[in-house]
């Protein structure tokens, strides 16, 4: 293994993390506006004040799995764009070597 591609290869894991970062983010926001959005909603509605406290629990209750999902898809995006550049840049070692 060359110095060249122990530094792509560094480059490569550097990207990596930062993505997983961003995307864990994105689904902590999502999880919390979803939250919000729904106590909110459950607080407004012209409902009683016990049937608004249970409507609460039941949104907080669903807001983990959601988020599970929501962290789920970004992981397989995640892997769907490094497979695209795994390939892209093995193409481009392909046709530097030829």
């Amino acid at each position: 293994m060359s110095i060249m591609d122990l530094i792509e290869k560094s480059k490569k894991n550097r990207q990596k993390k930062v993505r997983e970062k961003a995307l864990k983010n994105v689904a902590i926001g999502a999880a919390i506006g979803t939250t919000i959005g729904a106590a909110v909603g459950v607080l407004l509605a012209p409902k009683s004040g016990k049937e608004s406290r249970e409507d609460i629990v039941r949104a907080a209750k669903e807001v983990p799995e959601k988020a599970k999902e929501l962290v789920e898809k970004a992981k397989e995006k995640v892997e769907e764009v490094k497979e695209k550049i795994t390939e892209r840049c093995n193409k481009a070692a392909e046709e530097q070597e030829a």
